[in-house]
Order: structure tokens, then sequence, then C-alpha cells
């Protein structure tokens, strides 16, 4: 139901202590307020809770909005994993785990774009020609066929904690520069 979250401030003074009430009371009855905003002229429904020292108003979908989810999965099987890959896939899983770290996630496409506009603000209006580096490397692999030896390998692999993926900036950067050329193509014409 959750969909976008926005911190509450109170707009002065005099609306401070009453900002405050509201919060303690709603952390003292461990409750979270619901209720509808009407924003950019249309009526939302909204979850008001508290977050630290301020509140936190959260957009929510109505329930005709939430799609079920038995439609989805339906063709699945209900069958059970074999007991050894599942010990397998859950070693692994205890294996990788670590605290989660939101600061190492990046937007990958936004860090390529910046990196574009940076390189062509250098060039200063002079064509950019691209290093062999820069191009998408071919994906490589496959399908998986043995899960078993898939897992098998990952779970012999690197000791402790989560390992960081390889960042894809170059397959994304050149999606970046392929989009940005596009649109300088329309600029011109």
């Amino acid at each position: 139901y959750y969909e976008k979250p926005y911190f509450v401030v109170p707009a002065d003074d005099l609306a401070e202590e009453a900002y405050i009430v509201l919060r303690e009371a709603l952390r003292q009855a461990k409750k979270v307020g619901l209720g509808q905003l009407s924003v950019r002229g249309r009526e939302h429904f909204v979850s008001l809770k508290p977050c630290g020292r301020g509140l936190v108003l959260e957009m929510l979908r109505y329930a005709d909005e939430v799609q079920k989810a038995q439609g989805y999965f339906r063709d699945i099987g209900k069958d059970a994993p074999e007991p050894e890959l599942l010990d397998l896939a859950t070693t692994l899983i205890e294996k990788k785990t670590s605290p989660f770290a939101p600061e190492a996630f990046h937007d990958r496409y936004v860090d390529a774009l910046k990196a574009l506009v940076e390189k062509k603000a250098k060039a200063k209006g002079k064509k950019i020609i691209e290093d062999a580096e820069d191009e998408p490397a071919s994906a490589g692999g496959g399908n998986v066929i043995d899960l078993m030896a898939a897992l098998k390998k990952s779970v012999g692999g690197t000791a402790g904690g989560a390992k960081k993926a390889a960042p894809r900036k170059k397959a994304t950067a050149a999606k970046a520069r392929s989009k940005s050329s596009g649109t300088a193509t329309r600029k011109r014409a």
C-alpha cells in the first residue's frame, strides 16, 4: 500500500506544540494516523507516523489500486524444493548476509549520465571520441543449467558478508550516450 513518503514539519512556533503532542500521542499509543489529503487537485489516502523527532506522512494506495498476487503466481507449481538445494540456498543467503547500508546503492543510470555530462562539458562542444573500454561488455554465461552446481560454487566462494556487486556503469553509460545523442540530433533538426 505504501507509495511515497514526505517529512512533515510544523509551520511555525504555534504549530510546534500541537505537532509534538500529536507525535508523542501516536508514539505512546503505538498507532498510525490515517486520513485523506488533497494534493495537486487529487485526493490521496495517507498515513502519519512518528519518526525520531518528526512525523512522516506516507501516500498510500487505495485498495482497488493494489494488484492481487494470486493472478501472477497461479502458474507456479506447488512442489517442495529438494532439501539439499534448499539447504545450499539457505547457507548461501546466510553467508552473503550483511547489515543494510543504503549509501552503498546508487542509481547507476544517474551516475552514468553525470559522467557523460562532465565528459561533454570538458570537450567544450568538440566531438567526443568514445574509448573502446566504454563499450558494454558482451553478456557471457548463458542459462544456468545445473542449479546444484551453481549453488555449491557460490557457497564455496568468498567467505563472510555480502560481496558488493560489480558496477555496470559501462553498459548504462552507453545507454545514456545513445539517449543523449538522440536528443541532440532531434534538437539540431
